[in-house]
């Protein structure tokens, strides 16, 4: 039987790959829809009944299928339906020895090459100076600006963060990110400065480094319920993105983007990027090379000698 067998896997992921909940939670999604469409559409059960024929029915469904809203599954999603798939018949040709189909008979879709935004110098500066930093939540606020984009950190990794983990002197630390990668972020002098005034004004002893101001105090466990979620600071990010009047929506992502093409434009190279920005393949951070041609462009034309004609 295949259900119990998916199980096993997402176990996999957890225990042996160190995967992050929410990876096993996305992974759990995608092949539940699988295993319902075959209990819908087919009498398959078993991994040696999994035939091609199949998976092309399978990704025609996903081609049809709609949102809630009434929209097409994005073809990004539909991909990410096929990677988690491939995934589980490769852990079951792999670690359990199972006969199926293999995974590599199962070609991925070719990518549109995706399109990232991200703030200029002007909008970068208009938003880390919107917070009111006349108490202890806007100096908080001014914090977190400042943070995401010293260091590009995700937003998951920025919640994660405990006091006693950064080293304002060495404006440094060290963090856990995706597929439990660790590695290095740096704090400008600009950010460590506004953490330090944030901290100086905290007159608890809780842990996190960000913590919430609204709602009841709960100080057990060193205040791990006053941790400011991943959504709270997306709605911080998203107030003061529209209070400076900013032509886009903003999100911590739009930051870590401004933080990725902000180093490019200024002379970093790409490898340099990608370690900073704790992605696995240099692939990923490939994607930023395509947002920097306008400041090529402005290159060209100010240096190049027919330009200056």
């Amino acid at each position: 039987m295949l259900e119990p067998l998916v199980d096993d896997f997402l176990e996999y992921l957890e225990v042996e790959k160190g995967r992050s909940p929410l990876t096993i939670r996305e992974y759990k999604h995608y092949l539940n829809r699988f295993l319902e469409w075959l209990k819908a559409n087919t009498k398959t059960t078993e991994p040696g009944d999994i035939t091609p024929e199949l998976i092309r029915r399978y990704r025609l469904f996903l081609a049809h299928l709609c949102n809630p809203d009434g929209t097409l599954l994005k073809r990004v999603t539909q991909t990410y339906h096929v990677v988690a798939l491939r995934a589980f018949l490769r852990y079951l040709m792999v670690q359990r020895d199972i006969h199926t189909l293999s995974p590599d008979k199962i070609e991925l879709p070719k990518q549109i090459q995706r399109s990232v935004a991200f703030l200029n110098s002007e909008q970068v500066e208009r938003l880390l100076n919107s917070p009111q930093i006349t108490d202890e939540a806007g100096l908080r606020d001014r914090a977190i600006l400042e943070t995401l984009f010293s260091t590009g950190l995700r937003v998951s990794e920025l919640v994660r963060l405990n006091r006693d983990q950064i080293s304002l002197e060495r404006k440094e630390f060290g963090v856990r990110g995706k597929g439990d990668k660790l590695r290095v972020v740096f704090l400008s002098d600009t950010a460590a400065h506004w953490l330090e005034r944030y901290l100086q004004t905290r007159k608890d002893s809780f842990k996190p480094l960000f913590r919430r101001y609204s709602g009841r105090i709960d100080t057990t466990k060193d205040g791990e319920k006053m941790r400011l979620t991943a959504r709270s600071v997306q709605e911080i990010v998203n107030k003061y993105a529209k209070r400076c009047g900013l032509p886009m929506e903003v999100t911590p992502h739009t930051l870590r983007h401004s933080f990725a093409t902000d180093l490019l434009i200024g002379g970093a190279d790409l490898r340099s990027v990608q370690e900073m920005l704790g992605h696995e393949s240099i692939r990923t951070t490939q994607v930023y090379t395509h947002v920097t041609n306008k400041h090529l462009k402005e290159v060209h034309q100010a240096f190049h000698s027919r330009d200056k004609r």
